[in-house]
């Protein structure tokens, strides 16, 4: 298990009506609303560009990043629009699938699609460093 020492964790989640995720411009960091957009970012290591504010958590250790997503992910399954589908992955093969990408310094984040046309993805970055793209940490 390898994670370096400075590396530490920003957690994101966004819900909403899933045709929002079409407006794919403002998805980008290029685009002049994506630091104010709700959306979440195409390129998942773009998180760390989005304001502080929309950070839900910073776990310090990779048994806390998943512990914050099992929790969102339980908090989100009363409304998942196919849970026979769903429990055929399960919250264990996507928390063992997250761990081990974690613990490498890879982001991890998972989209499940919700009832009445919504979805909601979360999201655990790697931060400082990340291996995808040279960003700096939005709280430092």
């Amino acid at each position: 298990m390898y994670v370096w020492s400075t590396m530490h964790f920003h957690a994101y989640s966004w819900t909403g009506p899933g045709e929002e995720q079409s407006r794919e411009g403002e998805r980008r960091p290029s685009h002049p609303e994506f630091r104010t957009s709700a959306l979440p970012p195409m390129r998942t290591c773009d998180w760390l560009l989005k304001p502080a504010g929309r950070i839900d958590a910073s776990p310090a250790t990779v048994a806390d990043a998943l512990d914050w997503l099992a929790g969102r992910y339980r908090a989100a399954e009363p409304s998942f629009l196919d849970p026979a589908s769903e429990a055929r992955i399960g919250l264990d093969f996507r928390l063992k699938g997250a761990e081990e990408s974690l613990v490498h310094g890879v982001d991890v984040q998972w989209g499940i699609w919700l009832r009445a046309g919504r979805y909601v993805t979360l999201a655990v970055i790697c931060c400082s460093p990340n291996l995808h793209a040279d960003r700096a940490c939005p709280v430092r």
